[in-house]
């Protein structure tokens, strides 16, 4: 049996950013990492389509909790002890700059997630954060004051564990054997499969800014879409796939979407269609795209209001006027199934926020058993907001492990 001061589980984001600000705020404690692939922080290497979508441009802990479907009321108090500006600050103290896109989204200025997983491994070594590679963990058991962990490799012991193994449903296992309640996974980022000759054959089109509505739920959003070769996607979608999770599992991913195209109401789209009709008269309808609207989109919208290529303005009857406002303000899609955000997988589930001390993200059952990350039943928006409470988790748990003396 092999005895290390602290212990944690998991070489992703949050199991690597916990140990080196544990191992830098107390030095006198020996921090071991135990990962169970060849390498870590592989979540970190295709985040934001390899770049590292690092944190999100939003500096309210009121407004940044409600990117999270599960967690926002125990992420607000968190969030003041570590919020996005100290994610910034964290990682520019160490080399790396961040910056923030239109959309709110940072990045590394280097547009290369390895600059984040260079500056953790570069950090560990530093630190003296022992990583042990290869090493899945097999059994956790706590006896008295100590903790006892079976690996493929070793059996080690520690005082003080953290767990920060991401959407792992083996160590989900072993944390419910200890007796913690874990809430039922479910896919949290996914698309839209759609299958509707509105949509056929223009996949790459995005509408900027339209609002999309679950019918028979309370669920919407609003924000760019993205039509795609299996359905629909971007973060108007992903927000609903996000706070809609448990309820769209429930219906086994087979629902109903309405999408308002312009974001007007069917009456000022009818009305404005109307003054369309009279100053555009000798024109085609299908080549005068409107409201800004991708042309692929229009012609689409267009003809599924049964109005011909050849059709003018002038000649619209009301039917067709009307048939078109409500193509572009109440368009019905029949959902049929979901695709994972695969660069982005996040699961809803984990451990019970229930069961866990939100000021020091220790376990409230088993004393010096901490979390940190997915392995909790929180998750967010695509966004880079998951990584933030990564880094909030970590950093809360860190400073709570790295108080004490060596054990």
């Amino acid at each position: 049996m092999i005895h290390k001061d602290v212990i944690i589980i998991g070489g992703g984001a949050a199991g690597f950013f916990a140990a080196i600000n544990i191992a830098e705020q107390n030095p006198s404690l020996k921090v071991t990492l135990l990962e169970r692939g060849k390498e870590g922080l592989a979540k970190v290497k295709v985040s934001g389509g390899g770049r590292c979508n690092v944190t999100h441009a939003e500096f309210i802990p009121q407004e940044l909790v409600q990117n999270y479907p599960r967690g926002e009321k125990e992420l607000l108090g968190p969030f003041h002890q570590f919020m996005t500006g100290d994610t910034i600050e964290w990682f520019e103290k160490r080399g790396v700059k961040l910056k923030a896109e239109e959309d709110g989204r940072m990045f590394p200025v280097t547009n290369a997630s390895q600059t984040i997983i260079d500056c953790f491994l570069n950090e560990a070594e530093k630190h003296q954060v022992e990583v042990l590679y290869n090493h899945s963990v097999k059994s956790i058991s706590k006896e008295k004051e100590v903790f006892h962990i079976e690996t493929s490799q070793d059996n080690f012991s520690s005082k003080k564990v953290l767990l920060a193994t991401g959407s792992n449903p083996k160590i989900w296992k072993l944390i419910e054997y200890l007796g913690h309640t874990i809430s039922q996974p479910v896919p949290s980022l996914f698309t839209f499969n759609i299958k509707d000759e509105r949509i056929q054959d223009i996949p790459g089109v995005v509408a900027q800014n339209v609002e999309v509505k679950i019918l028979e739920t309370d669920l919407w959003s609003e924000g760019p879409l993205l039509i795609t070769h299996w359905g629909m996607s971007a973060p108007s979608i992903l927000k609903l796939s996000a706070f809609g999770a448990l309820e769209l599992a429930k219906r086994n991913y087979k629902f109903q979407i309405e999408i308002n195209f312009i974001k007007k109401s069917f009456e000022d789209c009818l009305a404005i269609l109307k003054t369309l009709k009279r100053d555009l008269a000798k024109k085609t309808v299908f080549k005068s795209t409107q409201f800004e609207l991708p042309k692929r989109l229009w012609h689409k919208l267009v003809l599924a209001s049964n109005i011909n290529e050849e059709t003018r303005w002038a000649d619209l009857n009301k039917s067709q006027l009307e048939s078109l406002a409500s193509q572009l303000t109440q368009a019905v899609f029949n959902v049929d199934g979901k695709s994972t955000f695969k660069e982005e997988f996040v699961t809803a589930g984990g451990v019970n926020l229930k069961e866990v001390n939100f000021k020091t993200f220790e376990s409230k059952f088993i004393k010096n058993l901490y979390f940190a990350g997915e392995v909790l039943n929180i998750d967010a928006v695509t966004g880079g907001f998951n990584f933030q409470n990564a880094w909030t988790g970590a950093y809360v748990a860190a400073k709570s492990i790295s108080q004490e003396p060596p054990l």
